[in-house]
Formats: C-alpha cells, structure tokens, sequence
C-alpha cells in the first residue's frame, strides 16, 4: 500500500506525525508526505518537522501564502505532477485547510482513493473558507475518520454511507499524549518568567476577530482586564501585529502591565504553555480539543463551533463576540474556581493513529 500524506498548515504536522509512526511500524506499508507549504513562515512550518520528528517532505509543493483561489489552483496544478509520478494507492488529508480540499480534488478526478482524517466536522457558518473546504472533501472522500459523535451525525444527515465512515477518536490527541513528557523539558517558560498556572495564554488570530480597529480595541480591553488576575502571556500571530501596527495600537499592547508578547511558538513550546496555563484565551480550532484533553480552562472567539464536543463534554466556552464585559465576567469565575470541571471525550486516547491503519491495511490488503 502507497499512501502520499498532504501537510500544508500548522495543524496538519500533529495530525500526520502519529499517522507517519504507525505507518513506518506495519509492513507493506510506504508512506510519502507531500507538504504544500500553505505555512512557509519557520516557526510555522520547519521547526514542526524537527520537533515531531517526521521525516522531511519526499515534495515540497512551495505553493506559499495568496488568496484561497491561487493557493488551491497552484497547489492541484503541482499535486497534479506529484500523483502522475508517484500513482499511489490512496491520498491522505487531515483537517480543513485549502491543501486539503484541493489534494482531495485532484486525487479523486485521477481515480485516486481518498481518506479524510478527521471528518465529519461542522460549524454550520459557511462563510468560514475552512466549512467549505471540510464539505468539499467529506463529499468526494473514501475513507472519512470521525474524531467526535457529532461527526457520525453530520455525515449521515448528507447522506454519506455508512461503511465510509469510522469513529476512531482524534489523532491531534496522538501528538498531545506522545509528546507532552518532552514538551516539559522545553525552557519557554523559564525564559518567559512565569510558573505553574499562574499566568494566562493568549492567541488571536482569525480576521473577524483581528482584521478591524473595533476587534483589535476590544481584544486590547480583555488584556487589560485579564492581567488584574494573573499574567498573560499573548503568543502573537503575524496577521495581529500587522493589524496593530496597521491601526496604530502596537504602542497601545506593548504598555499593557503584567502582559508578556511573544511570537508563534514551536509545537512543543506551545503545549508547554498550554499545560501549565490557568486560562486560555483564543479563536483556534485545534486549541479547544487540546484544552480538553489537558482539562485547561478555554474561552473560544467563535460564532460557532465544528468540535462541539468540546463544549458539551470538555472545558471550552464559546464566546460569540468580543464584548469586554462579559469575556471578562467569564475569566473571574475561572479565577474564582465556579465554573463546572470538563472530561476527556470518547477515544481520545493516543491510539487514533493506529486505528486509522487498521482500517486501511484492512481495506488495501
């Protein structure tokens, strides 16, 4: 069996990396990473390939930033090339991302089986580019691996068959078990100054959220707010610095007290500081899971959800706007110790990674 695996943004790499492992330990098995290079930016892309100790991408696509439609018709154009040469068995995506939508296209036009890790999900909002790309390619898919009991749901109401479908728990959660033993062994902390749960992590970096001088004011306000409980430490996406700069507000975010600014971090540095957080704040998909496993206390900017499972059963809250007073009424009840405990949700367990390849050995054998 020859599967090429598709990595393209950040994500991506912690979901193939438990897939790659599994692989690399069956017979018969030969496995190919493709990596589209949707993130380019190091501490985004490279540094990830180091730290999960996956090999380096047999192609590397250079497709780069753009808007969705360059990105997706440079990347089927090159992936076109890579499957006429390699004519594998199957392509394997993960996640929503263009790359995985586009991969999925080209791969099935040139009759190629494909499977969907971490199908199923839904966020009900299609004017997020990623609730197209996941309806793009569970429709076309082989194989859809389901992460969470809404995903079966979901699948079966658009009418996807059955025997495509297996629930097999969330490899994102592979990555988390396998490497947060050495994620402690990282300084990040040390080097920021802060201790056990006594500061608070921050991310934002979703358009709605960041793209306008209103988001950016209000994000600024719950900073403020935030740092008269504990420290907080803003991991700072590229696209939020150059929105401050843009509105003029860097000056505004760097006088903050209490509030430590630091770039994107390395896989193993972020889960560090996700581990040790008393809070964390975000607009990220992925972050809501790993704070669920983690049982780390998460306040998610988002309309919606397509992981609802970490609402239902896990330790995240969505908080439908930016709106200073309630997120902030929201953080003193965590400081506080009121809000209600989360537990971990079904087949999370480190184990999805080799689930997926029993079924896929099963199939191609």
């Amino acid at each position: 069996m020859k599967i090429i695996s598709v990595v393209g943004a950040r994500p991506n790499f912690m979901k193939i990396a438990p897939l790659q492992r599994a692989f690399s330990k069956r017979e018969g098995v030969e496995s190919l990473i493709v990596h589209t290079g949707q993130h380019y930016d190091e501490k985004m892309s490279d540094v990830f390939f180091n730290q999960l100790e996956l090999p380096k991408p047999d192609f590397y696509l250079g497709i780069g930033g753009g808007s969705h439609t360059y990105q997706k018709a440079n990347v089927m154009l090159a992936f076109e090339k890579v499957l006429q040469e390699e004519k594998p068995d199957l392509v394997l995506v993960v996640g929503d991302v263009n790359a995985t939508a586009a991969c999925s296209i080209v791969a099935v036009k040139m009759g190629c089986p494909v499977a969907h890790v971490e199908a199923g999900l839904r966020s009900r909002d299609r004017r997020m580019p990623e609730e197209i790309n996941r309806i793009i390619t569970d429709g076309i898919s082989n194989f859809l691996f389901v992460t969470e009991h809404s995903g079966l749901i979901n699948l079966a109401k658009e009418g996807v068959p059955d025997e495509k479908v297996f629930f097999v728990g969330n490899v994102m959660i592979d990555s988390l078990i396998h490497y947060r033993e050495k994620s402690k062994n990282t300084t990040i902390r040390k080097e920021l100054g802060v201790g056990e749960k006594d500061y608070v992590l921050m991310t934002m970096h979703r358009p709605a959220n960041v793209d306008n001088e209103d988001g950016l004011k209000s994000i600024l306000e719950i900073i403020r707010g935030t740092t008269k409980y504990k420290k907080v430490v803003m991991a700072l996406h590229p696209r939020t610095k150059n929105n401050l700069e843009k509105f003029g507000l860097s000056d505004e975010l760097y006088k903050i007290n209490n509030l430590i600014v630091t770039g994107p971090q390395g896989y193993l540095e972020f889960l560090n500081l996700m581990d040790n957080a008393a809070l964390i704040i975000t607009d990220s998909g992925g972050i809501q899971e790993e704070t669920t496993y983690l049982q780390v206390p998460c306040l998610t900017f988002r309309d919606s959800t397509e992981r609802p499972i970490t609402t239902e059963l896990g330790t995240n809250q969505l908080m439908k706007d930016l709106n200073p007073t309630t997120v902030l009424g929201k953080v003193a009840k965590i400081m506080n110790g009121t809000e209600v405990k989360g537990t971990i949700p079904p087949l999370w367990d480190g184990r999805t990674a080799d689930r997926i390849v029993d079924v896929l050995q099963g199939e191609f054998s």
